[in-house]
């Protein structure tokens, strides 16, 4: 192992200290809103700058882990008791992705005015908020054991009720209220399966389980398993466990909404990922996960197919596209393993961007909903910005989003299983739909003249913010007019361009994530970065 710099302690901690210190910052100067928002961009770009570091660290010498305070370090196999944090490839792609997204998006809503709002917007707690959870994000995929994770998961998640339920509008209380219960229970399952987890091996540390679970028997293995299955899948929204997400996320403002979509259902791929490499390889439910990304993918395109509202069928399309990266988990090759992690970073941004698109045609036309909309394509620029996210999501030439499935398809071919073909037939049937979907969205709400639309006469009567002041109104008597911020605009036509950076780089991109794979499938990196040479 190549020794490790006394800064690299530091600078792995960094992506979770800074925001939790912003958080603490802006909670105590809430009536200074410059002030805040200051704190915050500092604070997430600090944490991007942090993790784009170790991604080139990373990538040149391997994983990296730190004992928090060396407490415990005894050495394997006594060792560490204390809370490790590790950050390999794969967590260092998905922490600068991660805070690309939390960067772009806490920019758009400052520059939708949000904070700067009337005395009814409760200005003050949502950045605050936003921080904790982009604290609870980063240190998810630092966790190096199942402990720490689960206090990971409950940190995003208690920020995420909040900004949630931002107004506590009759709408927003409903979704919160099945947001809580459903996350409750995952986190119940979650407990469940550190228990057994610990009273199974002795440890909560993933590498010392790793080594651990290789002496455990078959049958106690696979029940471990699919408990903490149960618990990710609740998070990663994976049918039949997605019912809660399209009836929770369409109700928050649109940068929430875009965050949540982007990041929160990924930290719960990213634990399946670790979960199926690290602690139990070999496959023994690699047929469940098979069936459930099938599923995972169809109902959420046929739930899509169904909407009217922009919002809840970007929710839709959400869960469907969870299918494809359990897709690529499930193959469990390494050039599946590749492509999802590839497919995990090209859909956080394509689906936080049209989300944060979606906010801006509800300041421009005052309305998601389908049987509004029409003659957007007055606005060229909001077109494009529609237009390349959305054929990027169909997967169409040579974006990325095709570029993933191709890998994915190639990945499930060389499998050769009956299962693997079917997902592969899944998987284009899926995405065909999804190019009948956004193709509806944009011949209805950008082609369509708006005096053909069922209800285009009818508009909200001012932009929506973080609590939705207007009322319905006649088109032609909205306050508003619906002049888009440049502020809104510049951090969208951002995420576009790093969705299509995802295609230019596509060669660099897949081998870096050749290579995360390949540490993932074999373990031994990831152990002997935590317990030394002797871990395995």
């Amino acid at each position: 192992m190549i020794p490790q710099p006394s800064w690299i302690p530091i600078l792995i901690a960094l992506p979770t200290l800074v925001p939790l210190l912003g958080a603490a910052l802006t909670l105590l100067r809430g009536r200074s809103p410059r002030f805040q928002r200051a704190v915050t961009v500092g604070a997430i770009g600090t944490a991007l700058i942090a993790s784009s570091m170790m991604l080139y660290l990373t990538s040149t010498h391997g994983p990296y882990a730190v004992k928090i305070g060396g407490w415990g370090d005894k050495g394997y196999p006594n060792g560490p008791l204390g809370i490790t944090l590790v950050v390999d490839r794969l967590a260092a792609l998905m922490l600068v992705v991660s805070t690309t997204v939390l960067l772009c998006v806490v920019v758009y809503a400052i520059g939708q005015g949000i904070r700067d709002g009337t005395t009814q917007q409760p200005v003050s707690i949502f950045l605050p908020s936003y921080l904790i959870l982009t604290a609870g994000v980063c240190n998810a995929f630092l966790a190096g054991d199942l402990f720490n994770l689960y206090v990971s998961f409950e940190v995003l998640l208690a920020a995420s009720f909040v900004l949630l339920t931002l107004g506590a509008s009759a709408d927003r209380v409903h979704a919160g209220a099945s947001y809580v219960m459903v996350s409750m229970v995952s986190s119940l399952i979650f407990l469940a399966g550190i228990a057994f987890a610990y009273s199974t091996t002795g440890t909560l540390n993933l590498a010392e389980m790793a080594v651990r679970l290789d002496d455990v028997p078959s049958g106690t293995r696979n029940a471990l398993f699919a408990v903490l299955l149960v618990a990710f899948g609740i998070k990663a929204a994976v049918f039949p466990l997605s019912t809660w997400l399209p009836d929770s996320y369409p109700t928050a403002p649109a940068p929430v909404t875009a965050v949540f979509a982007g990041l929160l259902t990924k930290v719960g791929v990213y634990a399946i990922i670790r979960a199926t490499t690290l602690l139990f390889p070999g496959g023994s439910l690699d047929g469940l996960l098979m069936i459930a990304g099938l599923l995972t993918m169809f109902v959420g395109i046929l739930g899509a197919i169904a909407q009217s509202d922009i919002k809840r069928l970007l929710s839709f399309t959400l869960v469907s596209h969870i299918g494809y990266m359990i897709f690529g988990i499930a193959v469990g090759s390494t050039a599946s393993m590749s492509a999802a992690v590839y497919y995990v970073a090209h859909h956080i941004l394509v689906q936080t961007t049209l989300f944060l698109v979606v906010g801006l045609i509800e300041r421009q036309a005052g309305s998601a909903s389908l049987r509004r909309l029409g003659g957007l394509i007055a606005s060229p620029v909001l077109a494009a910005l529609f237009l390349i996210p959305a054929l990027n999501l169909g997967g169409i030439p040579p974006f990325s989003g095709f570029i993933g499935k191709v890998a994915l398809l190639e990945g499930g071919a060389r499998d050769g299983s009956v299962l693997a073909w079917l997902l592969i037939g899944g998987s284009v049937v899926t995405s065909l739909l999804t190019l009948y979907v956004v193709a509806r969205v944009w011949t209805k709400a950008f082609w369509r003249p708006r005096a053909d639309a069922p209800e285009g006469g009818i508009t909200n009567s001012t932009a929506s913010a973080l609590v939705p002041e207007g009322t319905d109104v006649e088109l032609a008597e909205r306050e508003d007019v619906g002049r888009m911020p440049i502020a809104m605009v510049v951090p969208t036509g951002l995420m576009v361009a790093a969705g299509l950076a995802l295609t230019v780089w596509a060669g660099p991109i897949f081998g870096f994530t050749d290579d995360a794979a390949d540490d993932l499938i074999q373990r031994t990196p990831y152990i002997h970065s935590v317990l030394g040479g002797d871990g395995e």
